[in-house]
């Protein structure tokens, strides 16, 4: 899925905001739960990256680990960019190695979209928006003006991670996939 993000995401205007067909997703999620070997490459892009954000939504407690929610929330209130990144790098050495490896290629493919924005519209701040409640929310559940201002910080703490992605995950990360 992150491979067919990478080739078809920055030319795609709109993706992670548009949703494929319902249908699909459904039929798609079925065949990929019940290990049906399953070609993504002729299904719409939009159904792809449904299903990639759904993948992310259901791995327990949240890839960036909902136990360090709190932290995680707290990092853009540290000083300069510098102390955000050695932050965000402390907290990423807390996290299980298959987390940081699929939040290196996440963001490289987010890097990818993002810097192709103008013909896909998708910049940091709007990928951001439409991933981030994918990627981490609270250990319990709360009220809805406490779950807005939630996701609001973690739409911020994303849309960061995404403009300073090789500085945090490091500059290999634009060539993970190879050429676009």
């Amino acid at each position: 899925m992150l491979s067919l993000l990478y080739q078809e995401g920055p030319s795609t205007k709109g993706i992670f905001r548009r949703s494929g067909s319902a249908k699909t997703f459904k039929e798609l999620k079925e065949k990929l739960d019940s290990g049906i070997e399953v070609n993504l490459a002729h299904e719409s892009i939009f159904v792809t990256a449904s299903l990639f954000k759904d993948f992310l939504r259901n791995i327990p407690g949240s890839i960036l680990s909902s136990q360090l929610c709190d932290k995680w929330v707290s990092v853009l209130d540290q000083g300069n960019n510098e102390e955000k990144i050695k932050s965000i790098q402390r907290l990423l050495e807390h996290l299980p190695r298959a987390n940081v490896v699929l939040l290196r290629y996440i963001f490289g493919v987010l890097h990818a979209i993002e810097m192709r924005s103008e013909e896909n519209q998708m910049n940091a701040f709007n990928l951001a928006v439409c991933i981030a409640p994918s990627l981490l929310w609270p250990p319990v559940s709360s009220t809805p003006d406490i779950e807005s201002e939630f996701i609001k910080k973690i739409s911020s703490l994303v849309q960061f991670l995404i403009e300073n992605c090789c500085r945090i995950f490091g500059d290999e990360i634009t060539s993970l996939f190879g050429e676009i």
